[in-house]
């Protein structure tokens, strides 16, 4: 992180601190409702769309309005087998063999790669439904034992989300407090998003794509341990804020949206409130550095996953215009 020792900084550094103590003392628990509460859900018994379902004509030419300048920010990192390139989690690899041919003289010649990789969980990517469960129950309540096949899922699989295209907004919450990269850890609060929505002068509507910047991006091929284990990140209390927003997705900057460690007596519970409960896409590892740099807080984002059928996840490479 970029030091400047400037009364401005000191009463950011004040306000990032007063707010990772009141974050804890102001915690909210989570806890997972039985499926007879949570199901079917709000999209009907069977959904396997989720939040997709909000993608409509409507919503597409919102948010083609937003377009001014035509300006496009490619938010993808790079898929290398390189670890300064690239960040791998939990023992996940992405590893690429080219298969050359023999060259023929003055003839056409052809090259390939084989890739052998968690594909839908590396690298910029979206969770689907199949990614994560509560005991045996998926989103929507559809159980293990029913969609589980060596093959991939029969259900929620990662072709059922399609291409998605709305409004998008950056809730840049490192540089509301004036600083290049969130401490260590650091649990992002109701407040804090508040606080750079405020400065944007946005508030978020029902369907939006909500991207947060936590300026962590900066140490993927440098500190992948730490990047991948102790990153800031959305707290409990901001997830359920932001499910109250109506969001079709979640994006961030970091490996996983929420922060790591998890908040005590906890593992990923915004994976378990926003993708089980919920039905909301969270999308990981974007990069937004260009993003923020350039001011861009309101545009069109545009998504497409990989339809690879019966897949926890899919590589996205997406896109914010403005």
């Amino acid at each position: 992180m970029r030091l400047t020792s400037t009364p401005a900084f000191g009463r950011a550094v004040a306000a990032i601190l007063c707010g990772f103590a009141c974050s804890l003392a102001a915690a909210q628990d989570y806890k997972m409702p039985p499926d007879s509460e949570r199901c079917p859900s709000r999209w009907g018994a069977g959904d396997q769309k989720g939040a997709a379902n909000m993608m409509n004509p409507a919503r597409v030419l919102a948010a083609t309005k937003l377009i001014k300048t035509g300006e496009v920010f490619d938010l993808g990192e790079l898929l290398s087998p390189d670890p300064k390139e690239m960040f791998l989690v939990d023992g996940r690899q992405f590893s690429m063999y080219t298969k050359n041919w023999p060259i023929v003289p003055g003839g056409r010649q052809v090259n390939e790669e084989l890739v052998i990789t968690e594909l839908g969980q590396v690298g910029t990517q979206i969770d689907a439904f199949a990614h994560q469960m509560w005991g045996d129950s998926f989103y929507n309540c559809f159980k293990w034992a029913d969609i589980a096949t060596r093959g991939g899922f029969k259900k929620l699989g990662a072709e059922n989300i399609g291409g998605l295209m709305t409004r998008g907004v950056l809730i840049d919450v490192a540089g509301a407090k004036g600083v290049d990269m969130l401490p260590t850890s650091y649990v992002i609060t109701p407040e804090d998003l508040q606080q750079a929505l405020d400065k944007s002068h946005l508030k978020i509507n029902p369907g939006d794509a909500v991207l947060i910047r936590t300026g962590w991006t900066k140490i993927i091929g440098k500190e992948n341990n730490r990047y991948g284990s102790a990153n800031a990140g959305l707290g409990i209390a901001a997830g359920q804020w932001l499910i109250k927003q109506d969001p079709m997705m979640v994006a961030a900057d970091n490996c996983c949206v929420e922060v790591r460690p998890s908040q005590p007596g906890h593992s990923l519970p915004l994976h378990a409130m926003f993708i089980i409960q919920h039905g909301i896409f969270l999308l990981e590892n974007l990069d937004l550095e260009k993003l923020a740099a350039a001011g861009a807080t309101e545009f069109a984002f545009v998504v497409q996953p990989l339809k690879i059928k019966g897949a926890t996840g899919a590589p996205i490479a997406p896109m914010a215009i403005r």
